[in-house]
């Protein structure tokens, strides 16, 4: 779409005003509102200001003037506002300099797609995350320093299976058994519906919607995968109408990894492809039908896993469903079929157009503009230095024994320890000025200060029942 095309579509669709977002560094969609007369075609080359100190992880206060400039091609009406509202995602631009900002995450993605094309291996990456989220009724929580407390509530939740409920009907999913019982166990249908079709009348194809494996409302929509920075905008638009349609039935939807004790977390297994010149790289005549190029992808990822986490698995709280001995995929491993390695190549087609690999560590609450910038490099890492990922484990991974287990690589085992390997494992991440020094400096040390040694320092409230009567 041209900016003339979006200036006839606003007129056409009746809006009133012009809802400008991008996202800031950690991953949260941020917004600004002007009236329709403030957009023209020079908008699109001119931009508009804002206080880029305000943003996290941004410009420092001496140096706050930044640009917004919108990119027709992104244009849709926002579903959820009363009043109608054109949106456009926009690109961050140094005001002085009219360069393109470097801890942008949209510029990141889209100087990975540049640098793709570049090297040769191919034209376009094809992303497509399984991002999966909680439906909750009720989330308390609070963190001071005298206290500290959660609670979510569910009308799913097993827990609530005794309570009155004038009456109690029952039908709530034992924990790890939601995996896809009809209503009226399943409560939320209509809602996800709702959600899929909301999806759809903004342009973004979906596969299928249903409920996931653990109690009290997980489910999972699943898009049809997407180039690099069409996926990035798709993604946070999906975040965005998820959280808003709960909102609409006064629920809440959270992607946080781990929400729940004891039952299934929050993946986002992301499926990955190169093509070149309408060609599928990663089909072949190899393991699983894959070409030698996905076996090296293969190979580049595991190399880099501890690295990746860091950007693909970026809170704390993911990493408490990256855990040794359950079902999550933290061993560095890959497989046909086997959903207990961190790599698995989908069997569900012998079509060539198929052929993808699909990495089951991230989680969504990941920034996906950067994830997936990541993900690609790691993956072209992999092909320019024809990195071997050695045998497929096709074993259950969990039913190893111990001897044959601790020869198996693991993801890591908290935040910190993922921000180390970053610090030591980044010069794939620099290839092509995709990632920056900057970037990289600035995301260890934001992830460090606000998010690892915030929690380092609090007492959780488990110590209080495991020491307070020592």
């Amino acid at each position: 779409m041209t900016p003339k095309e979006v200036l006839e579509m606003a007129k056409e669709k009746g809006a009133r005003v012009v809802d400008l977002r991008f996202m800031d560094f950690p991953g949260v969609w941020q917004h600004f509102t002007v009236p329709l007369s403030e957009l023209d075609e020079s908008s699109f080359e001119d931009g508009y200001g804002f206080d880029g100190s305000s943003i996290r992880g941004w410009q420092p206060i001496h140096a706050s003037d930044m640009l917004v400039v919108p990119d027709a091609t992104t244009a849709k009406m926002d579903p959820f506002f009363e009043v109608p509202t054109l949106v456009l995602i926009g690109n961050i631009v140094d005001p002085i300099t009219r360069e393109s900002y470097t801890r942008d995450p949209r510029n990141i993605a889209q100087k990975a797609e540049a640098y793709l094309k570049r090297s040769g291996i191919g034209d376009v990456a094809y992303f497509g995350p399984e991002a999966e989220f909680f439906i909750f009724d009720d989330i308390r929580f609070a963190s001071e320093n005298n206290h500290a407390f959660y609670a979510i509530d569910s009308n799913e939740g097993i827990w609530n299976s005794g309570r009155d409920e004038c009456p109690n009907l029952g039908y709530k999913p034992r924990h790890k058994e939601g995996y896809f019982p009809v209503p009226p166990m399943d409560k939320y249908q209509d809602m996800r519906t709702e959600m899929l079709l909301t999806l759809e009348d903004l342009g973004i194809d979906v596969e299928c919607q249903h409920h996931e494996v653990a109690t009290a409302g997980q489910a999972e929509i699943d898009m049809v995968f997407k180039p690099l920075l069409q996926m990035g905008d798709q993604l946070i638009w999906f975040k965005y109408v998820l959280k808003n349609v709960a909102n609409k039935y006064n629920h809440t939807v959270t992607f946080m990894p781990k929400p729940l004790f004891d039952d299934n977390g929050t993946g986002m297994h992301t499926h990955i492809s190169i093509w070149k010149e309408g060609k599928p790289l990663f089909a072949g005549d190899k393991y699983a039908g894959v070409s030698q190029e996905a076996l090296y992808a293969i190979g580049g990822i595991l190399k880099h896993t501890k690295a990746l986490c860091a950007i693909t698995n970026p809170t704390t709280n993911s990493y408490k469903r990256l855990v040794p001995g359950f079902e999550a995929p933290v061993n560095l491993a890959y497989s046909s079929r086997n959903r207990s390695a961190a790599i698995r190549i989908p069997m569900y087609s012998a079509s060539p157009k198929a052929k993808r690999i699909e990495f089951r560590t991230p989680d969504p609450s990941c920034n996906g503009y950067i994830a997936f910038s990541a993900m690609l490099m790691a993956v072209i890492d992999g092909i320019e230095n024809k990195i071997d990922p050695g045998d497929p484990l096709d074993k259950d991974i969990y039913g190893l024994p111990p001897e044959e287990l601790a020869e198996i690589p693991s993801a890591p085992g908290s935040l910190e320890e993922a921000l180390e390997a970053l610090k030591e494992d980044h010069e794939f991440l620099l290839k092509g000025d995709v990632f920056t020094k900057d970037v990289i400096d600035t995301w260890i040390e934001y992830k460090t200060e606000n998010e690892v040694n915030a929690v380092k320092l609090r007492p959780h409230p488990h110590e209080f029942f495991l020491y307070f009567d020592i």
